[in-house]
């Protein structure tokens, strides 16, 4: 009896090719076929075979009962076609369990890869389930990852605004008060000024007298007297 030799399916991600195993099982489906032909030769055969031994031992009864050849000669071909008889009965045993033993072979051959092919198919419905669960996992997660960092961003641009406002506050602040300094620095000046100025107010009148007391002011070589005479020198 030839046997099938073990199929060896490509793997493909988490599982067989499901077209190569369909192959395996439709090629497995036309030798059961071929060998239940096989089959069916072989009890033609087995019935030509019995109905030859049933007329093989008809010959043998009639050869017994009816000869007119001596009784030696008769018993001897009785006994060669009793043989004959025996070894088509033994052919016809060899057959029948050969057939039985392909056919058997046949059907737990096809059965096995039947249910092979029914454990794949099983096997890759849940890894394809397990591979939908994983997909929703991921995409969750994801999903949470991306919330996460849009309220990151958010959270950092708001604390971004918030730290430009009070910068921006403390330089207005700082320009404020320097301002404030400014116009009192100002105002101290002009104060002063304006101090220096109400001081200043005596000086130009004292000048002008001046002016007067040198144009007024005797030559030297003229001596006034107390009586108010001048005298030469």
């Amino acid at each position: 009896m030839i046997t099938e030799p073990t199929k060896a399916f490509t793997r493909m991600f988490r599982g067989y090719d499901p077209a190569a195993v369909d192959a395996h099982i439709e090629m497995l489906t036309t030798k059961q076929q071929l060998l239940l032909d096989d089959v069916e030769s072989l009890r033609s055969r087995l019935k030509e075979a019995g109905d030859q031994t049933a007329a093989l031992r008809k010959e043998v009864a009639v050869l017994t009962d009816t000869s007119p050849s001596p009784h030696a000669v008769q018993r001897r071909m009785a006994k060669m076609l009793q043989r004959a008889v025996e070894e088509v009965s033994e052919m016809q045993a060899e057959a029948r369990s050969e057939a039985d033993a392909l056919i058997a072979a046949a059907e737990a051959e096809v059965e096995a890869a039947q249910r092979k092919h029914e454990e794949e198919l099983a096997a890759m419905a849940e890894q394809r389930k397990a591979m939908e669960t994983d997909y929703q996992e991921a995409k969750k997660q994801l999903e949470a990852e991306l919330a996460g960092m849009r309220a990151d961003t958010e959270a950092a641009i708001d604390k971004a605004w918030r730290d430009a406002q009070r910068e921006a506050d403390h330089y207005r602040e700082q320009a404020r008060r320097a301002a404030d300094e400014a116009i009192k620095q100002r105002i101290n000046v002009l104060e002063q000024l304006m101090g220096v100025y109400r001081d200043l107010e005596a000086v130009p009148a004292a000048l002008e007298s001046a002016y007067q007391e040198q144009k007024n002011a005797p030559e030297p070589s003229v001596v006034v007297p107390l009586d108010g005479k001048v005298s030469t020198g």
